[in-house]
């Protein structure tokens, strides 16, 4: 009887399994087919997204020179002309053809050279408001003099117990000597010094990696558009292949950026951000690289022969008497902006130096004021400077990259707003999100200004890497955007900061020598002069001052700029 009860149950318990297997097996058909049907729905949704069929990326007949990219939008034959007298006006001296490849042996040795302080004038003493001239002569490795220049040279004059220091202007000769002018301007001991930057076999080097590899720093984008995602290579010089490209020249000022276009099925619209991917390798030589050795002939001071100082007196009141037919002034050749007495910078300028060492009297200057900071890291010194120092200017959090902003800082009691944005690419940060890329004119020409509006610009150090006509195509459509902004809102102080000098290694130099930074120094310089601007001279404030040079300088340096665009803000009342 248990057997055939048994037998009973099996035989319902085996109808059962079979239904449910059937369900089962149905059940897995229906998700497979489903999920196929998912996935072709994605994939012309992606297609659909990320790519357009109509699109054809823009072509260019692209080069690494970078000549093509010199123009941008169309310059005014007055600009042309301009950007003409610019490059003649940071042309440096070439060493005479040479029919093979110079030994190190016969490059300039700053051991073996030497500088000398010229007797003043006549034999008279030294008073404030006199000129200085050492002459400098170089030699090479072996001892034997140069006979052609084109060697960087720095000169500083300076007092260390004083805290005094002032830059030096050098004049080539191109025959191996050189003259160091200094403008004496207090009264003591004044020590000269002469650094060698870089032979000028080193600086041909430097000018063909200007020319050929100006893609030395490498830039890249990320793509992405659903599941798909795909990184490449950007630039405004791109090695010269046939790959297609993705055209992001601004609309508005015509700045060329370019990205090679995505290989997968994504379109130049699926771009989401910018950074910087590294640097080139192997850019000189073994025998090349001999002519960048800290210590030998890479930021090397040159020895004096004799006393490097003088002992300048108090100015002359009374006209000086003619020695003789033949003793005549020296003409003054060097003009510095300013110089350091007491750790504080005096400007030579139309501003009268205030001093702002108490956080009240900075709040009080800047009360009611919006000041916009655009540019780089060196003008975010200026901006962490502030909110650091002012205890009830406070940091608002825009969950921006800790780097790149933007920023934004309130001091709603006393009505001021801070802010500062990056300048647009070519940048050398973190993944910055491309609705960060702003260039700095369209955002001057968003501006109402007014007297109560302060706008500061530092652009420069990203630009090391280009030719220089690159560098001044920027400058113009920022200039013609501040003429834009004081032709509207005359009241606004517009302030602009140069370039400043760096730490220098080999890596560094090849990317960001100092005699990349001196062009534009001068070219910035020389295309804001005659605009109702204030400058700051960066280059002469950390040549000038005897701390280490730094692509972020020093505290003691930065505090001195905050004070010189303070004094532009709030001028001493007559």
């Amino acid at each position: 009887m248990r057997v055939l009860e048994t037998g009973a149950m099996w035989k319902c318990l085996s109808k059962y399994v079979c239904i449910f297997l059937l369900l089962t097996l149905s059940g897995i058909f229906f998700l497979f087919r489903n999920i196929s049907i998912l996935e072709w729905k994605l994939d012309l949704c992606i297609w659909e997204l990320c790519s357009n069929h109509s699109e054809a990326p823009t072509p260019l007949d692209h080069n690494q020179s970078c000549n093509h990219l010199s123009q941008g939008q169309e310059r005014t034959p007055e600009e042309a002309l301009e950007e003409h007298y610019l490059l003649e006006s940071i042309a440096w001296p070439e060493p005479p053809p040479q029919p093979t490849y110079i030994p190190l042996e016969q490059t300039s040795d700053p051991a073996h050279s030497h500088f000398a302080v010229l007797p003043a004038v006549g034999g008279r003493e030294w008073h404030v408001g006199d000129q200085l001239e050492s002459l400098v002569l170089m030699k090479d490795f072996q001892g034997h003099p140069k006979r052609y220049g084109g060697d960087f040279l720095l000169a500083r004059l300076h007092s260390p117990e004083l805290g005094a220091g002032v830059a030096g202007q050098v004049l080539d000769h191109q025959n191996g000597t050189y003259s160091a002018m200094f403008l004496l301007l207090w009264e003591g001991s004044v020590q000269v010094e002469v650094t060698l930057v870089h032979p000028s076999e080193a600086v041909a080097v430097l000018r063909n990696l200007s020319e050929e590899r100006p893609n030395r720093v490498l830039y890249k984008s990320l793509f992405k558009c659903g599941l798909l995602s795909e990184t490449t290579m950007c630039n405004l010089c791109l090695p010269t292949n046939q790959e297609p490209l993705c055209n992001y020249t601004d609309p508005h000022t015509g700045e060329p950026w370019y990205c090679y276009k995505p290989k997968q099925l994504l379109s130049c619209d699926t771009r989401i951000n910018h950074f910087k991917a590294g640097y080139q390798k192997d850019l000189i030589t073994d025998k090349e690289a001999l002519l960048f050795q800290s210590g030998v002939n890479l930021k090397t001071c040159i020895r004096a022969k004799g006393s490097a100082g003088v002992t300048v007196l108090p100015k002359k009141t009374d006209k000086p008497k003619v020695e003789s037919s033949h003793a005549k002034p020296a003409p003054v050749r060097t003009t510095p902006s300013g110089y350091y007495f007491q750790g504080s910078w005096q400007s030579l300028g139309d501003v009268v130096m205030r001093q702002f060492n108490d956080p009240t009297a900075i709040t009080q200057c800047l009360k009611g004021k919006v000041v916009y900071m655009y540019g780089d890291s060196t003008v975010r010194q200026y901006y962490e400077f502030l909110t650091n120092f002012l205890p009830e200017l406070k940091d608002f959090n825009l969950r921006s990259p800790v780097r790149a902003g933007p920023f934004m800082a309130v001091d709603i009691p006393h009505n001021i707003l801070l802010k500062y944005r990056s300048h647009g690419p070519p940048i050398t940060w973190t993944p910055l999100s491309i609705s960060q890329l702003r260039y700095v004119a369209n955002e001057l020409d968003g501006l109402a200004g007014g007297s109560d509006t302060v706008v500061v610009i530092s652009v420069w150090a990203h630009f090391c890497t280009f030719p220089v006509q690159v560098y001044i195509r920027r400058l113009r459509h920022i200039r013609r955007a501040v003429v834009r902004l004081l032709n509207r809102a005359p009241g606004t102080v517009v302030v602009v900061r140069s370039a400043n000098l760096r730490a220098q290694s080999l890596e560094e130099t090849l990317i960001v020598s100092d005699w990349f930074s001196v062009q534009l120094d001068k070219v910035i310089k020389g295309m804001f002069r005659g605009l109702n601007i204030k400058l700051v001279d960066a280059w002469e404030m950390t040549l000038a001052h005897h701390l280490p040079h730094n692509i972020h300088p020093h505290p003691p340096i930065i505090k001195n700029m905050i004070n010189t665009i303070l004094s532009h803000i709030c001028p001493v009342k007559n």
